[in-house]
């Protein structure tokens, strides 16, 4: 077996995502550099959000009117293939910390502004796969080690508002969670049918099924309430039990909602349905959440307030904290200094896990270990514009989060990463495990 593997080759190229703009795709080539032997490749694509938190690291775009109207990456994929590839050719691939520590001393910026975080995520990434790959290793066993068994729940999107859709529907996601299955691919099953029972009782009220970025439905629909009310009635018309065998998240992004003049969240399209403007408060917020849990079975509410609102986080934190799960996204960045600020300030229970949000796989890693020794659970998550690539499949496991976003069972980039895990769970055979992360200890 390999103790040394030098990366031999790093290259960058511009394709696209899932919304049609351009993204990053990088192949690193590994190898013992014997003559006749051409190396192992793995590649990686790198996903993009549309509703971004301020505190995330940089993603750098051409901005060039002329082409892609501006989204394009060629100064990005320019970076991989010069000052990122300089920094780690011949360097071990092995020693993943090793390899992401070199990407961000070729930064050198503590947001990844130089370089940009979507260059750097794309070499590593790949640099992990091609390990891997090279060692004939599953890629969640590379990174997880022989341990990692641990399948998540899925937390699928099947109704999209906020930045993800164009309609009234003002928070973000909407997702199921088969809480009361018994293992991954009858969690799926039970969620696919919930999502097709959602289709057709749209179709009776004569509502749009069109899809947002992530393929959840997307209809007009006067408020928060109307929307879980309808996947209520999915859930059960699909023959499950609401809160025993399928409960429902939220991501409400509240950052998207808030203005700062008025310092409240303003609501649009509840305006718009209502004929008169409405606004909350922080505190009405807090209000509203727990007046919707208390109505629904509602087990976890991601980004309820603004990504700086750290008192208002520790107020929703001391009311909803121990019935549900409280997840920062926009909060906390996949970031562990601010994680930190989090843990110490007892604001939100959870983390949200985006690669793309901090820009390398080994601070991706260090953001969940540090999430789990503090008792926060790690949802490891998606992008509204993403990829064919499975990598975050292979991540959940590994990392033993036990809970997976990505999107609605209805889009190749979606349903590549449920397609992945069922692959895995396969691989895993009786030794793969699945459970609810909300049981009682």
């Amino acid at each position: 077996m390999y103790r040394y593997l030098p990366i031999r080759k790093v290259h960058g190229r511009q394709v696209l995502d899932s919304r049609g703009n351009p993204t990053v795709e990088v192949e690193v080539t590994v190898g013992e550099g014997i003559v006749g032997v051409n190396g192992t490749t793995g590649r990686a694509m790198v996903p993009s959000g549309a509703s971004t938190g301020t505190f995330e690291a940089v993603e750098i775009r051409d901005g060039s009117k002329r082409k892609y109207m501006g989204l394009g990456v060629e100064k990005a994929v320019s970076n991989v293939n010069t000052k990122l590839a300089d920094a780690i050719l011949g360097e071990n691939a092995l020693d993943q910390n090793a390899v992401d520590s070199l990407l961000l001393e070729a930064d050198g910026t503590e947001n990844k502004s130089n370089v940009g975080a979507n260059a750097m995520l794309g070499v590593s990434m790949a640099t992990a796969r091609a390990a891997a790959k090279a060692l004939k290793l599953p890629l969640f066993q590379y990174i997880g080690g022989t341990h990692a068994k641990r399948m998540p729940v899925p937390m699928m999107n099947i109704l999209n508002g906020g930045v993800h859709a164009n309609n009234t529907v003002d928070l973000q996601e909407f997702m199921i969670m088969p809480v009361g299955a018994e293992n991954f691919h009858t969690g799926l099953r039970m969620c696919v049918e919930i999502y097709q029972y959602l289709k057709i009782i749209l179709k009776e009220e004569k509502l749009s099924t069109s899809v947002g970025d992530e393929g959840g439905f997307a209809p007009d629909l006067a408020d928060s309430r109307e929307v879980l009310s309808y996947i209520v009635r999915a859930v059960e018309r699909a023959g499950y039990r609401p809160k025993e065998e399928v409960a429902i998240a939220i991501d409400a992004a509240a950052s998207e909602l808030f203005d700062g003049e008025k310092d409240a969240y303003y609501f649009p399209g509840e305006t718009q349905k209502k004929g008169k403007t409405v606004l909350r408060s922080g505190k009405e917020m807090v209000d509203y959440y727990k007046e919707l849990v208390q109505e629904f079975p509602i087990v976890s509410i991601e980004d309820g307030l603004h990504e700086d609102d750290w008192d208002g986080w520790k107020h929703l934190t001391r009311e909803l904290g121990d019935k549900i799960q409280l997840v920062g996204d926009d909060l906390f960045v996949t970031n562990i200094k601010r994680l930190r600020c989090g843990i110490k300030l007892q604001a939100a229970n959870s983390i949200l896990v985006k690669v793309n949000q901090i820009g390398t796989l080994s601070e991706a890693m260090d953001a969940v270990e540090m999430a789990q020794k503090a008792g926060y659970r790690a949802v490891v998550s998606h992008r509204s514009g993403e990829t064919e690539d499975s990598f975050i499949a292979d991540l959940a496991v590994a990392c033993g989060a036990g809970q997976i976003k990505t999107g609605a069972p209805c889009r190749s980039d979606r349903n590549a990463k449920y397609n992945q895990l069922l692959r895995i769970e396969e691989y895993l055979g009786c030794q793969a495990c699945f459970e609810n992360p909300f049981a009682p200890v």
